[in-house]
């Protein structure tokens, strides 16, 4: 009994003079937690051009147990809402309560993201309105009309994101799309907590423990992206009135100069108030301006193909630059026809690239597939499919923007399964010039323009070219290989360069820049919707590539009208710096006209 008694004694002791759990908790009701939430990230283009920066706002939080009457006109006044609003926002206070969404002793937000102005009027009235209380936030700013796709925006955050990671709670945002959501963890930062010492009414007395117990936001981690904006803007601008997009890469780099997805918005309008406004407009639009093309979109890539199938059958011996096929007119086997325009024929692999030739590649593609060194058509395509894979097709690339869509690659179990066995050469010939079931987003063809430019490699395309204090993901510096050999890409860029140069009606003579070495290949992609689309890619200069683009037009028909101006001018445009006077006329017609609707 004595040991027990001891005991006792030696505990009530050791609580009364030494443990604190007990103090915290009775000063725990008279203390406020408040999050201290952290600026986010800045962003800058490749030039330090700041793009996106921050603007602070205020959440009005309340504490409903600790409510009671106030002058709610003078709150309605002061804060911008009206009376009905008012008894809204208590409403729907209530129904959180009941669904326990929100706590009656927890502070919940009440009304998000006032002005600076608005807060200053209420913080010299707040100590007369018990139960509420200020807490500081950060909207984003965006500098620029301009790239809202790869920059992407800020939401808040739903009930599954708050169950899954445990650093959100209701009320935060996360980055929702693009650059935003893609480096989340970096932009965010880390939040901090300040212990506030309040009175019976709720006014702050200071702070807690002289700040024992709080601790620091640290901010996100700055950006610098490899966008070039004034490309960036340029390209909107030529793609004004129209549907498709643009994406221009750096070759030696793999770093995105521009990604212009067509219609567009101004990023600004899904920030702040304005967003539950804006954004069911533009997610209703039927031109589907959220959506981006560039990576998301799917197209045939047309007669842009021709150019890997070539590399392909030199790599496989089935043709060698001076193999020649004839033309007359397209390619005729039993019934079936493939229709070919106007050309001199025979033609040999750089003329047949040059004058984009239909008959060319059916012959150089059936060859491919029925090569006797494999035992099968259905070895052979999958052999086919393989260098595709190589070349990022098929499959995501890795793009450092979120939502990246995949296109689509056949493969023969594909053609088992819908053309039953026994499928030949003959039936999937549509592969030789870039269609059936053959889909690329854009972003992937432009990497092919920068895998040529490169004869043979890449790097994963990716729009970020530094992290504050940090180093990008080795995916993105790490070279890539098709395992074409090298000697045959000189050939491919040999034709491309005809394309645009040759002297006898190359098909992309549009393209011409003077003083500039422009390697391309045009592409009318079928369109089973509507009218073809315009396709172009190229790089350019032929001897020292600093930029690789392909550009896509929807409905727009051929490739020559519509796609390979766009690109002459952003190629120019990023070389040079400017439009030559002489080309002025060619940008006027672009600006001035506008293809949706048509």
């Amino acid at each position: 009994m004595i040991l027990v008694g001891l005991c006792m004694v030696g505990r009530l002791a050791y609580v009364q003079l030494f443990e604190e759990s007990y103090q915290l908790s009775a000063d725990s009701n008279s203390r406020r937690k408040v999050i201290q939430y952290p600026s986010r990230g800045l962003i800058y283009d490749r030039n330090g051009k700041l793009l996106v920066s921050n603007q602070p706002v205020y959440d009005i939080m309340i504490i409903p147990r600790e409510v009671h009457e106030f002058d709610s006109l003078d709150f309605c006044n002061t804060v911008g809402i009206d009376m009905p609003t008012l008894r809204l926002l208590f409403k729907e206070l209530r129904l959180n309560i009941r669904r326990r969404r929100a706590s009656v002793h927890k502070p919940s937000v009440f009304i998000r993201q006032l002005s600076g102005e608005r807060y200053a009027m209420l913080q010299e009235k707040l100590y007369k309105m018990e139960g509420f209380y200020a807490q500081r936030r950060t909207l984003r700013k965006y500098e620029y009309p301009a790239a809202a796709h790869v920059l992407g925006y800020v939401g808040e955050v739903n009930e599954n994101i708050v169950k899954k990671n445990p650093y959100y709670i209701q009320g935060d945002y996360i980055g929702v799309s693009g650059i935003e959501s893609s480096f989340e963890e970096q932009l965010r930062g880390k939040k901090g907590v300040n212990f506030q010492m309040v009175d019976v009414l709720g006014r702050t007395k200071g702070s807690f423990r002289d700040g024992e117990y709080d601790t620091l936001a640290v901010s996100g981690q700055d950006l610098t992206l490899s966008l070039d904006i004034e490309l960036q803007q340029y390209g909107e601008k030529l793609m004004a009135g129209k549907t498709g997009s643009i994406v221009a890469i750096r070759p030696e780099t793999g770093e995105i100069l521009c990604m212009v997805s067509a219609p567009s918005y101004d990023p600004s309008l899904l920030i702040g108030r304005d967003r539950s406004v804006n954004f069911p407009v533009l997610s209703t639009d039927p031109l589907k301006p959220l959506f981006n093309r560039a990576i998301q979109a799917w197209y045939p890539p047309g007669s842009t193909f021709k150019t890997i199938n070539a590399l392909i059958g030199l790599q496989e011996g089935v043709v060698a630059p001076e193999t020649r096929y004839p033309c007359s007119h397209g390619y005729t086997i039993g019934r079936f026809h493939m229709g070919c325009h106007g050309h001199m024929s025979p033609l040999n692999l750089r003329q047949s690239i040059q004058h984009s030739c239909n008959a060319y590649y059916a012959y150089e593609f059936r060859s491919i597939l029925d090569n006797k060194n494999y035992s099968s058509v259905n070895e052979a395509l999958d052999t086919w499919k393989d260098y595709l894979v190589r070349f990022g097709l098929g499959y995501r690339l890795g793009v450092d923007i979120a939502n990246e869509n995949r296109g689509f690659v056949p493969n023969s179990a594909y053609y088992d399964k819908n053309k039953g066995k026994g499928w030949t050469s003959l039936g999937v010939v549509s592969l030789a010039i870039g269609q059936g079931e053959l889909l690329l987003t854009p972003l992937q063809m432009a990497n092919v323009a920068a895998t040529i430019a490169n004869k043979g490699w890449f790097y994963t395309p990716h729009a970020v070219h530094r992290i504050e204090d940090s180093s990008i993901d080795s995916l993105y510096t790490t070279k890539r290989y098709t395992g074409i050999d090298t000697s045959y890409f000189s050939i491919i860029q040999d034709g491309m360069e005809l394309a645009v140069w040759g002297t006898d009606a190359g098909t992309a003579r549009g393209a011409q820049i003077p003083g500039i070495r422009i390697c391309g290949k045009t592409g009318t992609a079928q369109n089973p919707h509507g009218r073809d689309h315009s396709i172009f890619m190229s790089f350019a200069p032929k001897e020292d590539p600093q930029i690789a683009i392909s550009v896509y037009v929807e409905n727009a028909g051929f490739g020559a009208t519509w796609a390979a101006p766009i690109a002459s001018l952003m190629v120019e445009k990023y070389i040079n710096g400017e439009i030559a006077p002489n080309r002025k006329y060619m940008e006027d017609r672009i600006l001035q006209t506008s293809l949706n609707g048509q």
